[in-house]
């Protein structure tokens, strides 16, 4: 189960990072980038993201420094969800609900890599 929820939560990361962003099949990504850092470059700098989310999978997938990736992920998706829900509420899916959705994404993480031993094992 483990490994299946590990699995999980790097496909999050990939499915947007690649899909979303880098291949801009979402435009609306691309639309709350512009709102938040402008609209000049913010096709290039919606596939950088991207590229960061792509490369976040990757250390899911790796397993390498495990809590230091699950605290990032955390902090990571409570800062974006936070500047969207403030600057661009209109162009997210759930408006101001995303931020529910956030929440449960980053309880998981919680859940699956930071908590205590003593409850992995009840």
């Amino acid at each position: 189960m483990h490994r299946l929820f590990t699995y999980l939560i790097a496909l999050v990361w990939l499915a947007n990072g690649l899909l979303c962003k880098v291949l801009l099949l979402v435009p609306r990504h691309a639309a709350i980038v512009a709102r938040i850092l402008g609209p000049t470059h913010a096709t290039t700098l919606t596939r950088l993201i991207g590229v960061g989310e792509i490369g976040m999978a990757v250390w899911v997938l790796s397993g390498i420094k495990a809590r230091w990736c699950a605290w990032t992920q955390i902090a990571l998706i409570l800062s974006m969800n936070t500047l969207e829900a403030v600057l661009a509420p209109d162009l997210l899916l759930w408006g101001r609900a995303n931020a529910v959705f956030a929440a449960l994404f980053c309880g998981f993480i919680y859940l699956h890599s930071l908590r205590p031993p003593q409850l992995a094992a009840s």
